[in-house]
């Protein structure tokens, strides 16, 4: 895993809103300065904390690599209670939810530290200014090289917890992808991903419906196991601009498959 700190601020033209929304961002930004001590330098790499592995920690982020098959929160129940966040916790007493990965999705996942960073994380995630990218690997050989899929997603009511592809009700949602590799003895594809919206089970549903669906998905491949033991899904990348001060980051998390 890497980090890396691009050179330079916020340039004029970047999505990011109006003027009124970055004038707002900037008075949160003071605020936290105000309210975090630590040095922006605080980095933790490679801390293997029972089986989440914390790869950057500073003032007002802490950032891991979620094993598959573990909760990203809570879910209802004493016995899931157990997740990526409560763990965290026993460390940071003052991180906060941001985003979340699918349970048997593995790969980067991003905390606050405190309201502010949080509130600053979430608008970030909310106005799409976080780059994300996944990797996958698929069952069949995908024809086109690259692609753009863009079809609305709801629930699946009666199979929940089920997405699926609806055109009457459904949310937009777009995934790009592009082909890494083709395995034609195995007749599978390696997929880069990038998914431009955040609906539930996106990436599955997507790839589902295009006839791809990814190796290990058991909800929606066409076999129980779907061929391999866990999902081979990854978040391998996040982009964004550091709350406290824009800097834009880059996090990579190589993929285990």
């Amino acid at each position: 895993m890497f980090v890396s700190f691009v050179d330079g601020h916020n340039r004029a033209g970047k999505p990011g809103g109006p003027r009124v929304c970055r004038e707002r961002r900037r008075r949160v930004k003071r605020r936290m300065r105000l309210r975090y001590r630590g040095p922006m330098t605080d980095v933790i790499v490679a801390r293997d904390m029972h089986q989440v592995q914390v790869l950057w920690s500073d003032a007002a982020l802490v950032v891991v690599d979620k094993p598959a098959g573990q909760l990203s929160v809570p879910g209802r129940g004493s016995d899931k209670a157990d997740c990526t966040w409560s763990r965290l916790r026993a460390q940071f007493s003052d991180v906060l939810v941001v985003h979340r990965l699918d349970q048997a999705t593995s790969g980067l996942m991003l905390f606050a530290r405190g309201v502010l960073a949080q509130r600053a994380l979430s608008r970030a995630f909310a106005e799409r200014r976080v780059d994300k990218r996944y990797v996958a690997v698929v069952h069949g050989l995908v024809g086109d090289d690259t692609g753009r899929i863009e079809w609305p997603l709801g629930a699946d009511w009666p199979q929940r917890p089920r997405q699926r592809v609806d055109a009457v009700s459904g949310r937009p949602a777009t995934t790009l992808f592009s082909v890494l590799q083709r395995d034609a003895a195995l007749q599978r594809t390696r997929l880069a991903l990038q998914p431009l919206t955040g609906r539930t089970h996106q990436l599955r549903v997507h790839l589902a419906a295009l006839g791809h669906a990814i190796v290990g998905d058991a909800l929606y491949g066409s076999t129980p196991e779907a061929a391999a033991p866990r999902l081979l899904l990854h978040a391998e990348q996040l982009q964004l601009d550091h709350p406290l001060d824009g800097r834009p980051m880059h996090l990579h998390c190589a993929s285990p498959f």
